[in-house]
């Protein structure tokens, strides 16, 4: 057995993957017949998986997901959804991430566009992307109360530098002429090279309208849906569903 002082010591270098598989008794066992060489390969990928399962821990609590339980291998995949198997596949992959490519999730309330968010935002925190989750009207709202502050700028960098930022209800009220702009300005920094997951009741052709500004809506759209992946999700509430299943 090793020495309090040597495991202080992996404690003290941060090896505490390393420490946990050498006080697992079962993991010792195992090992103790294998070659040297074996024994420490063993004991570096422990340490490998204790740091990516405390980095997910990490992301995943940052991310403050909606539905914290939904992923993408619990989808329901009826056919009247309208939700393509390809489509999600190749977004679970997360090369529209490492591009800063939007996702447009559009549909009636209650059919799930929220959940599938929060499973698109949770196998992005399993490749290792940084998340958040935001009501749209209560981000806009925290990005007015910063200008009164002083802390827009600071806020709006602490935004940009998120891999994947999560828009939920967007589109579900009116919006103001100080909330038109400052959604240019987040969305401007993140055009290319940070992607952003909207959902909306309302359709993309809609959206336009909804901004109530030619000049303003074009700059915003030109950013959201040049280049975006868009899902328009069909069908009864999945919540009504749920009830009578």
């Amino acid at each position: 057995m090793l020495t309090e002082q040597t495991l202080n010591q992996l404690r003290a270098l941060r090896l505490d993957g390393m420490v946990a598989a050498l006080n697992d008794a079962a993991t010792h066992i195992a090992a103790s017949e294998l070659p040297f060489e074996q024994r420490l390969a063993l004991l570096v990928q422990r340490e490998m998986d204790w740091r990516d399962s405390k980095r997910l821990e990490r992301l995943l609590k940052a991310a403050r997901l909606k539905v914290s339980s939904a992923c993408l291998e619990d989808i329901d995949w009826r056919g009247s959804r309208g939700l393509s198997r390809e489509v999600v596949a190749g977004l679970a992959g997360g090369d529209w991430l490492r591009h800063g490519h939007n996702v447009l999730l559009t549909g009636a309330t209650g059919c799930g566009k929220t959940w599938l968010a929060c499973a698109l935002g949770q196998q992005a925190a399993r490749l290792g992307f940084s998340v958040l989750y935001a009501r749209a009207p209560r981000l806009l709202e925290e990005l007015h109360v910063a200008h009164g502050d002083g802390s827009f700028g600071k806020r709006l960098a602490q935004l940009a530098r998120l891999d994947l930022l999560i828009l939920d209800d967007f589109g579900i009220a009116p919006i103001a002429a100080h909330e038109r702009n400052d959604l240019l300005e987040l969305l401007d920094d993140r055009v290319g090279t940070r992607s952003t997951l909207i959902t909306s009741q309302l359709p993309v052709t809609a959206w336009h309208a909804w901004l109530d500004e030619p000049t303003l809506a074009d700059a915003i759209l030109d950013r959201i849906v040049h280049g975006s992946h868009k899902i328009a999700l069909k069908g009864e509430s999945m919540r009504k569903l749920s009830k009578t299943a």
